[in-house]
């Protein structure tokens, strides 16, 4: 059987990579770290056919490293430390170079199998790089993520699929023996969902199923191709276009109050045999970002519909999915809380690491209280109310509000509360 098309075209160097500029442009952190030879471990996070993979190799053809492949579909704890133990043998008995251990899908990894890689990383007998198109955050163990530089790669941009479809026709061993002529892309690019390998699936399967012989003329328009592809059109992919344009569906159907217009995208979800942590997990976030203190309930209700659904799995889950789907698109509404982390995050950008004020310093020494450190500390609990108007940010920036409350019946009275406390202090 013959090379696919998308691992014919799999560039070898950065020089042949198309996309992700950020990483591989001439001030990117990839081919930076390549030419001074520091490879750190990497977890590149991206949607499927952005070329994280094809990163790994290059990483390791450029800087001369062995490289050694796992994935986690099929791999036990045992398989990783059999490939830790050749890796590190390798290293021993060939290079100063430590390996690169690649892990594809490694957020199906489990915490042990996650664990039995931290002493390899930590000591250095590999640099370990792991593809995920899911949230590293919630997918790595914290002590692997710690070690690890997390990348972050784009769906492929029309232009540099449009190259990409150029390259296939004119360059490919197989397709260049074909004239073929790119008429139209548009069908192309849609259904490949910014997914460089789908693209790739999708030309070829269009090209031969035409059955041509060498030096034949073909002409591919947006017609033959949904014609050629049109079961890409009607079913659901859990990794391509589809997933990401559904869960944005259903989430801005929540946010926007639309219980209908929720339960609908949860259910194409749910026929498609979506992950039901992957939808439960966005229901944690939106309750956080879209609702927050409108309706502090909300997030304690996305958090036990996420304990709950893990635990029971499909298809009772599709229930209890629906009712938090269902509370969350009928509560009140407000993105304070996301504004104000937001909006502090970007001062600690622009100002810098301030000092603590003096009075609100730990002191556990002799030698700290002597430096001042908690002097005129004036413990709440001791005021009427629990309450002492002592502001606790730094001095350059006394008096900034991070948290304007939103306009909600909660918040209104959260608002009426903060300006009772903090006349005059903050603005409220």
């Amino acid at each position: 059987m013959s090379t696919p098309l998308a691992e014919r075209l799999r560039p070898r160097t950065l020089e042949d990579y198309i996309s992700q500029h950020h990483l591989v442009g001439p001030k990117g952190a990839l081919r930076s770290q390549l030419k001074t030879g520091t490879i750190p471990s990497i977890i590149f996070w991206g949607p499927p056919g952005t070329g994280k993979t094809t990163l790994a190799q290059i990483i390791a053809e450029q800087s001369g490293r062995p490289f050694y492949t796992l994935s986690a579909v099929d791999s036990g704890v045992a398989a990783v430390r059999e490939v830790i133990k050749k890796a590190k043998e390798s290293d021993t008995l060939f290079t100063t170079k430590n390996p690169i251990l690649f892990i594809d899908e490694i957020h199906r990894f489990s915490k042990s199998q996650q664990d039995s890689l931290l002493g390899a990383v930590e000591k250095g007998w590999v640099t370990l790089i792991g593809a995920t198109t899911e949230n590293p955050s919630f997918e790595v163990i914290p002590a692997l993520l710690s070690r690890c530089q997390v990348y972050v790669l784009k769906a492929f941009e029309k232009q540099d699929l449009e190259v990409l479809l150029t390259r296939a026709i004119h360059e490919d061993t197989v397709l260049k023996k074909f004239n073929i002529e790119l008429e139209e892309t548009e069908a192309l690019i849609r259904l490949s969902g910014g997914d460089a390998r789908k693209l790739l699936n999708i030309l070829e399967l269009v090209i031969l199923s035409e059955g041509l012989t060498e030096g034949d003329t073909f002409t591919i328009t947006n017609a033959n191709v949904m014609q050629k592809a049109q079961k890409n059109t009607v079913l659901y992919d859990k990794t391509g276009e589809q997933h990401y344009d559904i869960i944005s569906a259903f989430i801005k159907s929540i946010r926007g109050s639309d219980p209908n217009a929720a339960v609908y995208w949860l259910a194409r979800m749910v026929e498609g045999g979506e992950d039901v942590a992957f939808i439960a997990r966005r229901l944690v976030i939106l309750a956080a970002e879209d609702i927050g203190m409108a309706n502090p309930t909300a997030l304690v209700m996305a958090n036990n519909t996420f304990q709950a659904v893990t635990t029971i799995g499909f298809p009772e889950a599709r229930i209890i999915l629906s009712q938090c789907a269902i509370y969350l698109a009928t509560s009140a509404k407000s993105n304070a809380s996301y504004k104000a982390i937001n909006d502090a995050q970007q001062v600690v950008r622009q100002t810098g690491d301030l000092s603590v004020p003096l009075s609100i310093r730990n002191a556990p020494t002799k030698l700290m209280k002597e430096l001042g450190y908690g002097k005129d500390y004036a413990y709440a609990h001791n005021y009427e109310g629990n309450f002492v108007p002592h502001e606790f940010l730094p001095k350059e920036i006394s008096g900034t509000v991070f948290y304007d409350p939103g306009k909600n019946a909660r918040e209104f009275k959260l608002r009426e509360y903060l300006r009772s406390l903090w006349k005059d202090s903050y603005n409220y």
